[in-house]
C-alpha cells in the first residue's frame, strides 16, 4: 500500500477544502478496497472524528466512549505504529472486547488497517481503513513510515482547515463552570471571578474543578484553551 499512501499524500496537497479532503479519503479508501474510513483526534479524554462509518456507530461510540475499550484505540496508544486487526474473537480476548467487536461487526467494520501518529501536546491521530471482510486486511503490505508520514500530513491540512468532526465526544457543561472558564480566559483571576460573580471562592473552584473533570483537562489552562478550541466558549 506505500503507492496508495503516496497518493494520499499527493490528492490531500491539492485538495483546496474540507470537502475536497473528505471525498479524496473516501474515493482513495473504495479504491484500495476498504469500505470505510476514520480519521479520530484524541486530546485527553475528548475524541473528534471524520468519518464515513455509519452515522448511528459514530455517535454510539463517542456518546459510550469506546475508545476507552476499543482495542485498536489501546493497540495504537502502546505501539505508535501501523498495523492491520481484525474483529475476530480469540480466547485471550475480554468480554468487553468481544462484544465491543460485536457491534462494530454488524456496521461492517470487522478488519482494517490503523496508522497512530503523535500530535503534539500529548495529542494523538489515527486514520482507519477498514472492511466488512474480517480477513482483508492481514494480507496488506505497508511501510510504517511511509503510512506515518502521509497520515500525518492529513492531520495537519485538517487541523489548518479547521475540519469539522463528523462527531465529537459530548461535552456537557453548566452555565456556571462555562462563565468560570470564560472569566478565566479574559485573564481573572478566581479570587477575582468570585468577586464578579459576587459567590465564593469555594464555588468558583468547584465549578472550575467539574469543567476540567469533564474535559479531561488536568489544569484551568487546558481547560480554557480547550473549551475555546470547541467553541464552548
Amino acid at each position: 500500500m506505500n503507492q496508495w499512501f503516496e497518493r494520499l499524500t499527493e490528492q490531500v496537497a491539492l485538495a483546496h477544502d474540507e470537502a475536497a479532503v473528505r471525498a479524496t479519503l473516501e474515493k482513495l479508501s473504495q479504491e484500495a478496497g476498504f469500505g470505510a474510513y476514520a480519521y479520530l483526534s484524541l486530546q485527553a479524554e475528548t475524541h473528534t472524528a471524520i468519518s464515513n462509518y455509519d452515522i448511528e456507530w459514530q455517535q454510539r461510540y463517542l456518546e459510550r466512549a469506546y475508545a476507552s475499550i476499543d482495542p485498536v484505540v489501546r493497540n495504537a496508544r502502546d505501539k505508535f505504529e501501523a498495523f492491520a486487526w481484525s474483529n475476530e474473537a480469540s480466547l485471550r480476548m475480554s468480554k468487553e472486547r468481544r462484544a465491543f467487536y460485536g457491534e462494530a461487526g454488524e456496521f461492517g467494520i470487522r478488519s482494517g488497517i490503523t496508522i497512530p501518529i503523535k500530535a503534539g501536546f500529548g495529542r494523538m491521530a489515527m486514520l482507519t481503513l477498514a472492511s466488512a471482510d474480517a480477513d482483508f486486511a492481514q494480507g496488506q503490505q505497508l511501510n510504517p513510515v511511509v503510512a506515518a508520514s502521509a497520515v500525518a500530513q492529513l492531520h495537519a491540512r485538517l487541523e489548518g482547515m479547521g475540519a469539522k468532526p463528523t462527531f465529537r465526544t459530548p461535552i456537557r457543561l453548566k452555565s456556571d463552570e462555562l462563565t468560570c472558564l470564560r472569566w478565566s480566559a479574559e485573564g481573572k483571576s478566581m479570587r477575582a471571578i468570585a468577586i464578579i460573580e459576587n459567590t465564593t471562592y469555594a464555588n468558583v473552584a468547584f465549578f472550575i474543578r467539574n469543567a476540567k473533570a469533564a474535559l479531561g483537562a488536568t489544569t484551568l489552562p487546558q481547560a480554557t484553551a480547550m473549551a475555546t478550541k470547541f467553541g464552548l466558549i
